[in-house]
């Protein structure tokens, strides 16, 4: 690690917000990019002057994420550390939660939910730092809260207590599970998913193969709690919290209805439809962005500027004490780079407020908002190769100045040893792709191999989707790198949304094969989610590649019977997006999507690293793989379908650096620990080249 980098950063009582000393250039190693600073939630208070936003960084040692709330003078050089942020809080798919504060009206102090000791309660912490505690002591954990208009009344939700989760969870255990449509199956039954901070046993949610609690499905309770006296009250059913519910689009606005935003202290609210013609997709391709005027009006109004049709705008938010609405355009066309505009609904005039390179956002969600006062944003900006910043945005000049940069030093290095660059061009169809390329450190005249991974990549990159490819290590270690967008929507018919992947990657190694930058002969792939099916249907489609790298299992039998327990929802799911009926049903469409039909393809090595919660679902094509010593499988315990545990994404990370280096450079890690990995390799390697014969 650079010397340049203070260790013990979030613990740090102060944190300089640039680096100006000059260090000498170290690797980006897979562990530099598992401890990035990540920064989230900017929220600007209400006099406009200072900001609040957490930041989180894994700790490798302790195997968790340490979080922290900074609150920052948008005038101040140095970030003021006032609060704990507990165990940062993730989604049952491993993502990371947005974290939210909220401002007392006289910015003396800012609200945030966070889990501490086991308990999820609303805390206060004072601006100036001299303090925070939790003010909410319940026996449940909260789900959602509000302040009311003048800060004098939080008001909360809860659900079940933790004392009755725990109950239900050891009566279940006791008594036995009965295996019905809510039990994820193929993973524990016991306490296996982490859920709120823990380990707990969990049913599935509403969504696909979301997961839940137990007891998740108890009704919200909402409490209000004076602030000053410490009362409570229990708030009646029908009582709504304050700014619980979004504005919802009315009557009379085009298009189908995607986000909505009331004006603070208004009657208007600014609203994106999707709009244009959607057959064979998911969605309708374009955006429109309207504001309805008010109760009285008759129609809404439309954005008509050319900044603004035909544009993909992914977020809205009311500028405060002006008529206009900022709006966030995340453009395919140039890597998924982001714009912010305003748009004053009063006069029709669309002004650019600033265009990115990468993200110009709230945090590593692309959807997340900037902080915004009259007269500035606050965003937390990342570029492909430049990791996660804070700065503040004049919103009607422009000027961008950097409040806040943890990540410096590893800013420096990448600019010096693993640069990226966007690459752009288009495969036999005319279909336009763009993807982020690290160009591999190598010597003049040599083609070098390439790593590619397909999905989505937006902002700083250290891995692609679900984090599991060091790219930067890769280009440092000799192996070009390159995380390639997806198409924009969603493509229905299956076969031509694999296929569509396909074509991206066949075309991009045609394109720096005949410009010399890459060996063809050695090209890998990895990918999780729809990148991981992607990556499977290159090596069952192609030639293309001699060595994969896949985190996820994709549609088989064993998948189906596992997802067929969930019922219609499932099956109907299936058939909606794959096209697949039951295996005995749609036998041929089985045969052409699913790997488990087309083991005899399957030339490349592949190295699976699965999370315990799923990898059940992959054994009828993997275990004849394995039996075949064309595969590899790790399964990474209580994990998700994205891991997140620090610990075990280090070792996804490294694994994947020997497995690539391995196939691609016939090269192998001296370390004693990685004796027995390599000769299963060189087994592997010889198994294969003998069936080639």
């Amino acid at each position: 690690m650079s010397e340049c980098i203070v260790r013990g950063l979030l613990a740090a009582g102060a944190l300089a917000a640039s680096w100006t000393s000059v260090c000498q250039a170290q690797d980006v190693t897979p562990r530099r990019l598992l401890e990035v600073v990540d920064l989230g939630t900017p929220t600007v208070s209400p006099d406009g002057r200072s900001v609040a936003f957490r930041v989180e960084q894994a700790s490798l040692e302790r195997n968790t994420y340490d979080s922290v709330w900074y609150v920052q003078g948008l005038g101040e050089p140095l970030p003021r550390r006032v609060a704990e942020g507990g165990v940062p809080l993730r989604d049952s798919a491993g993502g990371a939660l947005p974290a939210t504060a909220l401002w007392s009206p006289d910015g003396r102090w800012i609200y945030y939910r966070a889990l501490v000791d086991g308990e999820i309660a609303v805390w206060r912490a004072a601006a100036d730092g001299s303090g925070a505690a939790a003010v909410t002591r319940d026996a449940a954990d909260v789900r959602d809260f509000a302040l009311d208009r003048d800060g004098r009344e939080l008001r909360y939700s809860v659900g079940a207590t933790r004392e009755q989760v725990l109950a239900a969870e050891q009566a279940e255990y006791d008594q036995g599970i009965r295996i019905d449509a809510t039990v994820p199956i193929g993973q524990g039954l016991f306490r296996s998913g982490s859920t709120e901070g823990r380990l707990a046993t969990q049913r599935f949610g509403a969504v696909w193969f979301d997961r839940a609690a137990l007891l998740a499905d108890v009704p919200d309770r909402w409490t209000a709690l004076d602030l000053a006296t410490g009362t409570q009250r229990a708030l009646a059913a029908g009582e709504a919290a304050p700014g619980a519910s979004p504005a919802a689009p009315a009557a009379g606005v085009e298009g189908d209805p995607w986000k909505s935003v009331r004006e603070p202290n208004g009657a208007r609210v600014a609203v994106l439809t999707r709009i244009g013609d959607g057959s064979g997709q998911l969605y309708r391709p374009d955006v429109l962005l309207s504001v309805l005027p008010g109760a009285g009006a008759r129609r809404p109004l439309h954005c008509t500027s050319a900044l603004c049709t035909g544009r993909p705008i992914t977020a809205i938010q009311w500028r405060p004490g002006h008529a206009e609405v900022l709006f966030t355009v995340t453009d395919p066309a140039l890597g998924l780079a982001q714009s912010i505009h305003r748009w004053n609904v009063e006069t029709g005039e669309v002004r650019t407020v600033v265009q990115g390179r990468g993200l110009v956002n709230g945090g590593r969600d692309a959807s997340a908002g900037c902080g915004v006062s009259e007269q500035a944003l606050v965003c937390v900006t990342a570029e492909a190769d430049r990791p996660p910043r804070l700065e503040r945005i004049d919103l009607d000049g422009g000027a961008r100045h950097v409040l806040f940069d943890p990540n410096a030093a590893l800013a420096l290095d990448m600019a010096h040893a693993a640069p990226a660059r966007l690459l752009r061009w288009t495969d036999a169809r005319g279909r336009r792709f763009t993807g982020q390329f690290y160009a591999a450190r190598r010597q003049a005249g040599t083609a070098a191999p390439l790593f590619v991974t397909y999905y989505s990549c937006p902002g700083f990159l250290r891995g692609g989707v679900g984090d599991e490819w060091p790219l930067a290590s890769l280009a440092q270690a000799g192996i070009a790198a390159l995380c390639i967008n997806q198409l924009p929507g969603y493509t229905l018919d299956a076969v031509e949304r694999h296929g569509q992947g396909l074509a991206a990657v066949q075309s991009v190694v045609d394109l720096l094969s005949s410009e010399g930058e890459i060996d063809r002969a050695r090209v890998g792939m990895g990918g999780l989610s729809f990148g991981g099916a992607v990556t499977l249907w290159t090596a069952t489609e192609s030639s293309l590649l001699a060595a994969a790298s896949v985190a996820n299992p994709v549609v088989s039998p064993s998948y189906y019977l596992y997802g067929s327990m969930k019922g219609d929802a499932f099956v109907q799911g299936l058939r909606d997006m794959w096209g697949l009926g039951a295996p005995d049903e749609t036998p041929e469409r089985w045969k052409a999507l699913s790997p488990a039909f087309k083991l005899d393809r399957i030339r490349a090595p592949i190295l699976f690293q699965h999370s315990e919660q799923e990898y059940l679902y992959a054994l009828d094509y993997e275990i004849p793989l394995l039996r075949s010593q064309r595969a590899d499988l790790y399964v990474f315990p209580n994990e998700p379908h994205q891991k997140f545990q620090p610990r075990h994404k280090l070792a996804v990370y490294e694994r994947n650096l020997d497995w690539f280096r391995f196939w691609l450079q016939g090269h192998e890690d001296a370390a004693p620990a990685k004796k027995a990995q390599y000769m299963r390799w060189r087994q592997m390697k010889s198994s294969i080249a003998a069936a080639a014969r």
